[in-house]
C-alpha cells in the first residue's frame, strides 16, 4: 500500500508526537508499505523516510512547537500542498495526525474518495487549555470544543494512543465511526539498559557534573506546564530541604531558560540539570545515566509515550496516576496523585531507599515493554484497519486517479 501520513507539525523534532509518527512510518515500511509524510516546512529530515514539506511563511520561520495563531497559516499551506500532492499521485489511505490533520484530509481529500484514518493523540481543547492558548469557559473554548466534536466524526476510522481515549471516544461517537486503540510503542533494540558500558556511563555522567555514585532521576520530553515540570522542581526542592544527595537530569525543550529561573527561585540549582534538546538517537544513552525516571504529566487525555522508553531502559518510574500512564506501567508503576509534588517527592525517595525494589521493577518493566509494546504489533493493527477500509470502499464508485509508481511528490 501507499500511505500518505499527514502531519500538521514541524516533523521531525525530538518529542513524543513526532516519535509516534516516525516509528509508525518505519514499522509500516518494514512490512513493505510505502509511506510519504506531508508536513510543515520546518523540521529535520530522517534518512529512509520520504518527506514532503509545505512552502514557508515569510513572517514566522522560527516556529517550533505548541499552540499558536500562526498555525492557521501553516495549516492553510498544508492544505494547498495536500491538494497538489493528491492531484499528482495515488495513495491508498491517508493517515492523518492530530485534529488539524483529520480536518484537512477529511474535507480536502473527499473528491479522491481515499479512506482517512485519524490518529488521535488527545483532546484538542484540552491541549489548547494546557498551552494557555484559550481560556476555560470562554467563547473560544466553546468554539474549539464544537470544532473538535465535528472533526471526531469526519474520518472513516480513528486510532487512539490509549485505550482510555478509545473508550471515551466510543462513548461520544457510538457506532458512527470505528474507534480502535493503538498505544504508543517502543523500539526495544534501541532503547535497552546495556546501551552504555560502566566506563562510558561514568564518563558521560562526568560530562554533566554527576558523580558515578550520585543518585540520578531522569526526565525526557517537552518542557511544558502540562508535563508537570513545576511539580518536578517542587519535588526536587522538598528532597533537597531534607538533605538528600540527589540530582535530576531534565532533558527537553523549549523554554529551558524559563524553567532554569523557576528552579533557581526554588533553590534547586545545581541539583536540577537542564540539558536542552536531546536528539532522539541520543535518548537511550542519556536515559541510561539514570537510576529511576519520573513522568509527572498532568494531562488526562494525552498519551505518554516517553514512559515506554523508560520501561525499555529498565528504569523504575514514578508517575502521576493518570489513565494513560497507568495503561503503560500497569501494576509496576509507582504512582502519586496528579499535581501532588509532595507525594511525587515521597515516591522518589522511597525508591531511592530500596535499591533491590528498583532493580526488580526495572527488569519487570523492561519485560512488559518488550512483550506488549513493540511497533511491529502496531504496524499489523494499522495494516489490518487499512485493508478493512479499502475493502469497504471497493463497494463504492471511485473516481479514477493518476498513478505514478515512484513519483516525486511535489
Amino acid at each position: 500500500m501507499h500511505i500518505l501520513s499527514l502531519a500538521p507539525t514541524s516533523f521531525f523534532s525530538d518529542y513524543g508526537c513526532h516519535v509516534r509518527i516516525l516509528e509508525e512510518a518505519r514499522a509500516l515500511q518494514a512490512l513493505g508499505h510505502q509511506v510519504t509524510i506531508l508536513t510543515y516546512y520546518k523540521g529535520s529530515d530522517v534518512p529512509g523516510i520520504r518527506i514532503v514539506r509545505t512552502m514557508p511563511t515569510p513572517w514566522h520561520r522560527d516556529y517550533e512547537v505548541g499552540s499558536s495563531r500562526h498555525k492557521f497559516a501553516f495549516d492553510a499551506l498544508l492544505g494547498i500542498r495536500l491538494l497538489r500532492v493528491l492531484s499528482r499521485n495515488r495513495f491508498d489511505v491517508i493517515h492523518a495526525h492530530l485534529h488539524e490533520g483529520a480536518l484537512i484530509a477529511g474535507v480536502l481529500a473527499r473528491p479522491w474518495r481515499i479512506p482517512v484514518i485519524f490518529d488521535y493523540q488527545g483532546s484538542l481543547t484540552d491541549e489548547l487549555l494546557q498551552h494557555r492558548f484559550i481560556k476555560a469557559n470562554s467563547m473560544a473554548h466553546a468554539i474549539f470544543r464544537r470544532v473538535e466534536q465535528v472533526v471526531d466524526r469526519i474520518p472513516h476510522a480513528v486510532l487512539t494512543s490509549t485505550r482510555h481515549a478509545a473508550s471515551a471516544l466510543r462513548a461520544k461517537l457510538g457506532d458512527r465511526v470505528p474507534v480502535q486503540a493503538l498505544p504508543d510503542g517502543v523500539n526495544s533494540q534501541v532503547f535497552r539498559p546495556d546501551v552504555l558500558s560502566a566506563e562510558a556511563r561514568a564518563h558521560l555522567r562526568a560530562r554533566w557534573g554527576i558523580a558515578p555514585d550520585e543518585p540520578l532521576v531522569v526526565f525526557i520530553g517537552l518542557l511544558a506546564a502540562h508535563q508537570g515540570i513545576r511539580n518536578l522542581i517542587e519535588a526536587a526542592a522538598r528532597l533537597k530541604a531534607e538533605g538528600r544527595r540527589l540530582r535530576w537530569l531534565v532533558m527537553g525543550y523549549p523554554g529551558v531558560e524559563t524553567w532554569q529561573r523557576v528552579a533557581a527561585e526554588a533553590g534547586t540549582l545545581p541539583e536540577v540539570i537542564f540539558t536542552g534538546r536531546v536528539p532522539y538517537l541520543e535518548a537511550p544513552r542519556m536515559l541510561a545515566l539514570g537510576d529511576l525516571a519520573v513522568a509527572p504529566k498532568l494531562s488526562l487525555t494525552e498519551g505518554s509515550g516517553k514512559i515506554l522508553n523508560y520501561m525499555a531502559m529498565a528504569l523504575p518510574t514514578v508517575a502521576f496516576d493518570t489513565p494513560a500512564q497507568r495503561e503503560y506501567l500497569g501494576a509496576l508503576g509507582v504512582y502519586a496523585p496528579p499535581g501532588d509534588s509532595e507525594a511525587l517527592a515521597r515516591r522518589v525517595a522511597d525508591l531511592l531507599d530500596h535499591p533491590q525494589r528498583r532493580r526488580m521493577l526495572g527488569e519487570q518493566l523492561r519485560h512488559r515493554a518488550v512483550q506488549r509494546f513493540g511497533w511491529e504489533h502496531a504496524a499489523s493493527v494499522m495494516t489490518s484497519l487499512y485493508e478493512q477500509l479499502l475493502a469497504r470502499s471497493k463497494t463504492q464508485p471511485v473516481r479514477p486517479r493518476r498513478h505514478q509508481q515512484d513519483e516525486t511528490v511535489l
